[in-house]
């Protein structure tokens, strides 16, 4: 028997409602598989936590976290809460953690609508995790002053930039994809953009059988809206990549559907799973939330701790409840709720 260790974290919102349901999928794959169970830790750090404690997570929490296989993330952010304050659950995890590789797939699959008059969108995004813009570093001069002054900072090094590029390029590799972009900024961006750029050229010319192009970021965020089809991966800066799989998770008709894989390769730490979507404080409780990114970011899960049939079989579950166009959540046009879509896909499961 096979036991695997998974730290829940709800969250706020919706993250709750869409991780209680990943649970439910968890525990009736186990049941299908025989010889395997999960254990749950579930974790209520969260904004509301913070309200109660002056801190998005205790301080041992790293610590805490750091004892499982997996991690399975809701939502996080709520009113009352600064987005940059919530995000001191995220980003650490990310940082402590290593892991470097953002994974987001960006399919259309049978069912989902897409507002782009396209039906061959397939590819994926490689997005830089633990550095670039997002590496936290700044400072305020003159505050509050006529003559305030503000300087973010973006860090990125030779090993962070590499790892990521060569990560994306292996990927293409293994799975025979022919077309690779790196997103850049280096006309405007005239150190940071220019370094990754030098390091792109360095990687791709291990690997002469991929087409390998530079693209300014503006025009690739207008490839992915005119041409998506030309795309195959993608591989970006922290910031970058952020913005544009969000366009991404856009182009397939919801937000609620897309997924994301919070990566550390060399399983050193656990890797975390989560869906692109927010916690939609608007809809919160209300049961309505599309499951859809959550339940997908499990089959990533699933495929990271070694289980692809089973990954495989949730997959396949959820495309048939999509391509049937019977229960369907508001976000995608129809009256189901959260629970309903599960219990759909739980019926596919058998």
């Amino acid at each position: 028997m096979r036991k695997i260790t998974l730290n829940l974290l709800p969250g706020d919102g919706i993250g709750v409602d869409v991780i209680r349901e990943g649970r439910r999928v968890l525990e009736r794959l186990a049941q299908l598989h025989g010889g395997l169970t999960f254990h749950f830790k579930e974790l209520p750090w969260s904004c509301q936590y913070y309200l109660e404690h002056g801190r998005m997570m205790p301080k041992d929490g790293m610590a805490t976290l750091s004892d499982c296989d997996a991690i399975l993330l809701g939502a996080v952010g709520f009113p009352g809460v600064p987005d940059h304050v919530s995000l001191q659950l995220l980003l650490p995890i990310r940082r402590e953690f290593d892991q470097y590789v953002n994974f987001r797939p960006v399919t259309l699959l049978e069912g989902l609508d897409s507002p782009l008059k396209k039906s061959a969108i397939d590819f994926v995004v490689f997005r830089e995790n633990t550095e670039g813009e997002y590496c936290g570093r700044g400072h305020v001069e003159a505050a509050d002053t006529p003559d305030e002054r503000v300087v973010q900072e973006a860090v990125f090094t030779r090993k962070g930039t590499e790892r990521i590029i060569r990560h994306a390029f292996e990927h293409a590799k293994k799975h025979g994809l022919k077309r690779l972009a790196g997103a850049t900024k280096s006309n405007a961006l005239n150190y940071s953009m220019v370094f990754w750029d030098k390091v792109f050229k360095v990687v791709a010319a291990d690997y002469p059988g991929i087409e390998a192009r530079l693209i300014h970021v503006d025009a690739l965020a207008g490839l992915f809206i005119i041409k998506p089809e030309s795309l195959d991966v993608v591989v970006a800066s922290n910031l970058f990549g952020d913005i544009l799989t969000d366009l991404g998770s856009a182009m397939l008709g919801s937000i609620g559907v897309a997924p994301s894989a919070n990566l550390n390769p060399e399983r050193k730490f656990p890797s975390m799973f989560e869906p692109i979507h927010g916690s939609a404080p608007d809809i919160a409780g209300k049961g309505i939330a599309n499951p859809v990114g959550t339940l997908w970011a499990t089959a990533l899960m699933l495929e990271h701790l070694e289980l692809p049939q089973l990954s495989t079989k949730l997959m396949a579950a959820i495309k048939s409840v999509l391509k049937a166009r019977q229960i369907r959540t508001p976000d995608l046009g129809g009256k189901s709720t959260t629970t309903e879509m599960v219990d759909a896909i739980l019926g596919e499961l058998q």
